[in-house]
């Protein structure tokens, strides 16, 4: 069982190539959790998570900001309480796209985290 408020959990910047200005959160991590990660994104005004793909889906839920999902080339507009689902091995980015934070919750099967 985990009790803890999210500011008081770590946040490290994502270093990989195609990242700029995103930090991530591991909220409830495998060690905590048999079957789902839940990781909290902030990606600063501009930045953006890389273009990339792998094999294991995303659920996504927009807290706050705005921005855009680029999705097998298509672009979808973001703000809060958007609700996303990226299957695996789909293409994907998200931008931030404007003034202020965009800051969003990430769920991924510990199988592909």
């Amino acid at each position: 069982m985990k009790v803890e408020k999210s500011a008081n959990i770590a946040s490290k910047p994502v270093n990989v190539e195609g990242a700029k200005g995103v930090n991530i959160r591991v909220l409830i991590s495998k060690d905590e959790a048999p079957t789902f990660a839940m990781r909290m994104f902030e990606v600063e005004p501009g930045g953006n998570t890389p273009l990339h793909r792998h094999p294991h889906e995303h659920e996504v839920f927009v807290l706050e900001g705005t921005g855009t999902l680029v999705h097998e080339g298509k672009e979808h507009r973001l703000s809060r309480e958007t609700v996303v689902f990226v299957p695996g091995n789909d293409e994907h980015s998200f931008k931030n796209t404007g003034k202020s934070s965009l800051r969003f919750l990430c769920l991924v099967p510990l199988s592909g985290a």
